[in-house]
């Protein structure tokens, strides 16, 4: 199992395309350009959003289930509600019909929540609950995110933090004259980190059933458990927390596991997003991080 790719299906990229403002597609070139907040402007390669091309690389690569995450970074979580679900709902319906392996994470808007929507997304199939890191990194985010969270609680779902902006935060702007990889070297990371510190120090205390799932080991936070110590804080980990390994490679994997136990890693992708570096020498059989691990994240 993969529980992190990502594949804009076409009623996604049909309904960015019609937008007049960011975030939103625009030709250039002959190519398909996203213009976000906080984002360089990022082109688009049709051929990765290829929904049978996809299919049959994951089973060329032993996969048989992969959950596709909606793309947080670009923000449409944090529109006005009409905007954000006239997004949502065209990823909704494109990945529900995508073909097998393909599951995914169902999406929220986050200005006006509908925690009666979600359930309905739940009910159907999708595997769970999928929120930007920026909307989980402070005590007011919790309490705003608070009827979707026990939504999914209820349902047995689990909930994956993924790197995003929060819709009461001013939008970022477009980093100006740095390397494309600028925002997932520093914005990305930095929400992890703080939805990580969050979610031990208020989250679980509020949602004790509820798994959670953090994107790109939470930005290797767990790694701050000394200096954690050294302040004051409690470290520790809990059975119901896992995190996935997109991007990182033996060293950053061993170092975590060494954290908090190889029993809470996941495998996720980022696929097209990133190249996954190969995970030998982890320490860490590959069929725990792909099946058992995983299997834990999500059973209901």
């Amino acid at each position: 199992m993969d529980v992190h790719q990502h594949l804009w299906p076409e009623p996604f990229v049909a309904a960015l395309a019609r937008r007049t403002h960011r975030p939103r597609l625009r030709r250039r070139g002959g190519e398909w350009v996203l213009q976000a907040h906080g984002e360089p402007d990022w082109t688009l390669d049709l051929r990765d959003q290829d929904p049978d091309a996809r299919a049959r690389r994951a089973r060329d690569e032993g996969f048989d289930r992969v959950l596709i995450a909606p793309s947080l970074p670009i923000g449409a979580e944090s529109l006005p509600p009409d905007e954000a679900e006239a997004l949502l709902e065209a990823y909704h319906d494109g990945v529900a019909a995508l073909p097998g392996p393909f599951g995914a994470w169902a999406s929220a808007a986050l200005v006006r929540p509908e925690p009666t929507l979600l359930a309905r997304r739940l009910a159907s199939g999708f595997a769970g609950l999928c929120v930007p890191a920026g909307a989980l990194a402070d005590a007011r985010g919790l309490e705003r995110l608070a009827p979707l969270l026990q939504v999914a609680e209820r349902a047995g779902a689990p909930l994956f933090v993924h790197p995003g902006p929060a819709p009461w935060q001013p939008p970022a702007p477009a980093p100006a004259g740095l390397p494309a990889w600028w925002p997932a070297l520093t914005a990305y990371v930095a929400q992890m980190q703080a939805a990580w510190f969050l979610w031990a120090a208020r989250g679980r205390p509020l949602h004790p059933r509820l798994r959670v799932c953090f994107a790109l080991l939470a930005g290797l936070a767990p790694l701050h458990a000394e200096r954690l110590a050294a302040r004051g804080g409690a470290a520790g980990h809990d059975p119901r927390t896992f995190l996935e390994v997109s991007s990182y490679g033996p060293d950053a994997v061993r170092a975590v596991a060494a954290a908090v136990g190889p029993g809470a890693l996941v495998h996720g992708s980022d696929l097209p997003m990133a190249a996954q570096p190969r995970l030998d020498g982890t320490g860490i059989a590959g069929d725990r991080l792909r099946r058992r691990n995983a299997h834990l994240l999500l059973t209901r």
